[in-house]
């Protein structure tokens, strides 16, 4: 763990003095995308010029990404959102997934894997990449691997480039959980990444350690499992615990960076 984390802050060290002063303290802004009839699910995106890659976001619990806050950035505490300006730090386009209008519960693992859902993520994609044709990268956490997963199942059109999972749900329990979907329909390089402390109940870290092995036709795959942090507090299953890799984000998000610039076994 040791030798991870010193060349992942390396490695963090090294992206960010490639970034302009600009970029540093560029705001994204808000992008909406009809989805369905009737139905519009806002984006928080960062275009950058150059990008080599688009990652999207799928946050946990309920999804979404809050507010902007007084810098401008969205102020929710997951994982995925509360680090937006270390991804755009990196050679990517952000854009984080916000929740529809039409209020479908994506705190409801069904949800998540049901055509409703299927149908925003097909044109937010495909919306994404009209503005920037780099690869996309789906990259989820928590409930939010339910949708990325998902996403990468039924890609029929090829849009998806890469996944990333990070805590993810393996409970059987939980509709959608990542190990009950048919990760054998996934043909794109996947990344699962998950905290050896991880106390939330349906995100076990022994199960996060079988889903590689169920990623049959993935080119390539690679489990992380991470030991490392401080500062863990309230509920396990939310953003400020190990299941958030809480006190280690600059290193995590570095260390999937790279990873998606160079994916490798």
């Amino acid at each position: 763990m040791k030798n991870f984390l010193v060349w992942a802050t390396t490695f963090l060290i090294l992206a960010f003095s490639g970034v302009s002063q600009a970029q540093d303290s560029a705001r994204g802004a808000i992008m909406r995308v009809t989805t369905r009839p009737g139905v519009v699910v806002p984006l928080y995106v960062v275009w950058r010029n150059q990008a080599v890659a688009t990652v999207v976001l799928f946050s946990g619990s309920k999804g979404g990404f809050g507010k902007p806050g007084d810098d401008g950035w969205p102020d929710s505490g997951n994982f995925l959102i509360r680090t937006g300006k270390m991804w755009a730090s990196q050679p990517f386009n952000i854009v984080m997934v916000g929740r529809p209008s039409d209020g479908i519960d994506l705190g409801d693992g069904a949800v998540r894997i049901g055509a409703e859902h299927g149908a925003d993520n097909v044109a937010i994609y495909k919306a994404v990449k009209s503005k920037s044709n780099v690869p996309l990268w789906v990259v989820g956490t928590s409930m939010g691997t339910i949708s990325a997963v998902a996403s990468a199942v039924h890609d029929t059109d090829g849009l998806i480039s890469g996944l990333v999972l990070t805590s993810s749900v393996t409970s059987s329990k939980r509709a959608g959980a990542v190990p009950t979907q048919d990760l054998s329909k996934i043909r794109v390089p996947t990344l699962v990444v998950h905290h050896e402390k991880d106390a939330c109940k349906i995100c076990v870290p022994s199960d996060a350690r079988t889903i590689a092995g169920l990623l049959v036709n993935a080119p390539i795959r690679k489990t992380v499992m991470l030991n490392g942090g401080s500062g863990a507090t309230g509920n396990p299953c939310e953003g400020q615990h190990y299941h958030g890799f809480i006190g280690m984000e600059s290193a995590v998000v570095a260390m999937i960076s790279a990873w998606i610039l160079h994916p490798a076994s």
